[in-house]
């Protein structure tokens, strides 16, 4: 019977074991003297701890696993376009110097993903930076430090750091020397770290963890960010003493013109709060289709003006989610309850209001206001969801006969109680 698999193109055999897991793929080499190395010529080694058997005895996965990736590099014929390493058992490991010492010397290497055990940080060696075609990179738990005549990564279009140990500015000079970057993801580098971003060309921007303040100093072409700041109550009120007369929500939003997306959890709707009020804006966001703000403290006068001037300057806004945070601030003083009727623009319309979600509603003024105004303002409304909080303390028919009387610009529109 003719062996029709081994003789296909090199090509179609080298697509057929790239998307075998590495070892199945190393695993060919034992069919036939035909086999032995065709493994060997593919672009993409993916290592990740299936390679090697499983074991409770961590030191041995361990010596296992840098035993296979080694030997398999030593092995590889051709250039390598994608090296990946996905593993909780390597931490201070010498070897790993080694195989990017081996990909440097690659100079056909694309993708390099490095996600390792969390333990503690592996300090990467220079030659990583000689790596001048890369357009991927994605580090978790690494120390970086670019030697002084780095000149950054002229191709590279996605960088992602997760945990890893690096001087602000280095960060912010790494950004600045990849011209063509388009996808960054930031998360849980440093303690109370500020940062400023400068990259022209970049569309997704993910930011997590105990930042400080964000500058967004040249990214016009921005499409989707999304921050989760941490921030402890007496830090977020030093930084508000200390910038009251900035407006964050100035120098953060009206240098994206292009957003389409925007996402904010913990402080950042507090962190954009802070500063002097703007006053109605003098830009549109007429491509933000996509508003999810989490967290939202509904008794803070600042916070909410935050979000009336958001939504209220995003004409083609299609879905809202929003979340009500805790707050230990005191009521409202009385003129401050009808701010949505003297800040609103006059009659304001979201024509392309779809979906509005609300969650952990606590029935508080500001929260119905909102609510209030959506029905209103919203002609083209499917689905308005709300879910009240487990410290919901208002009776819940008495707010939803008051949902029922909020007059509604869409006859579509259906409003769903969500009990729990």
């Amino acid at each position: 019977m003719d062996d029709l698999i081994s003789d296909l193109p090199q090509s179609i055999l080298e697509s057929i074991l790239t998307r075998l897991p590495i070892r199945d793929a190393v695993k060919t080499s034992i069919l036939s003297r035909k086999w032995r190395y065709k493994w060997a010529s593919i672009t993409e080694l993916v290592f990740d701890d299936e390679c090697v058997s499983s074991s409770h005895d961590g030191n041995a996965v361990e010596q296992s696993l840098v035993k296979f990736i080694t030997r398999s590099l030593f092995l590889h014929l051709g250039p390598i376009h994608k090296f990946q390493v996905s593993t909780c058992y390597l931490q201070s490991c010498p070897d790993i110097d080694q195989w990017i010492l081996f990909l440097s010397r690659n100079s056909d290497v694309r993708e390099l993903i490095l996600k390792l055990g969390e333990d503690e940080w592996v300090r990467l060696p220079s030659c990583l930076f000689s790596c001048k075609k890369l357009t991927h990179l994605e580090l978790s738990c690494c120390e970086l430090d670019p030697p002084p005549q780095f000149k950054g990564f002229s191709c590279l279009r996605s960088l992602s750091l997760h945990r890893v140990l690096v001087a602000a500015n280095e960060i912010e000079n790494l950004i600045w020397n990849c011209p063509l970057l388009e996808n960054l993801a930031l998360s849980y580098l440093d303690d109370s770290l500020a940062i400023t971003i400068r990259a022209p060309n970049l569309k997704y921007l993910y930011l997590e963890g105990d930042f400080t303040d964000i500058f967004l100093e040249n990214t016009p072409l921005l499409l989707t960010l999304s921050v989760v700041m941490y921030m402890a109550d007496d830090a977020a009120e030093h930084l508000e003493l200390e910038q009251s007369s900035n407006c964050n929500f100035v120098k953060v939003l009206t240098r994206v013109p292009r957003l389409v997306s925007l996402a904010g959890r913990a402080y950042f709707a507090k962190y954009l709060s802070i500063g002097d009020d703007p006053g109605p804006l003098l830009i549109t966001f007429d491509h933000l289709k996509i508003i999810e703000l989490f967290e939202v403290s509904f008794e803070d006068i600042k916070e909410v003006l935050v979000l009336l001037r958001l939504i209220t300057s995003s004409p083609n806004l299609e879905e809202f989610w929003i979340s009500a945070g805790a707050s230990t601030l005191p009521a409202e003083a009385p003129d401050c309850l009808d701010i949505w009727e003297r800040e609103c623009p006059v009659d304001w319309t979201f024509k392309q209001l779809k979906v509005v979600k609300m969650t952990d509603v606590n029935g508080i003024p500001h929260e119905m206001d909102l609510i209030k105004f959506l029905l209103g303002s919203s002609p083209v409304l499917k689905t308005m969801t709300i879910s009240h909080s487990t410290y919901f303390k208002h009776d819940r028919m008495d707010m939803l006969i008051e949902l029922l009387r909020f007059r509604r610009a869409s006859s579509e529109a259906e409003i769903i109680f969500l009990q729990e």
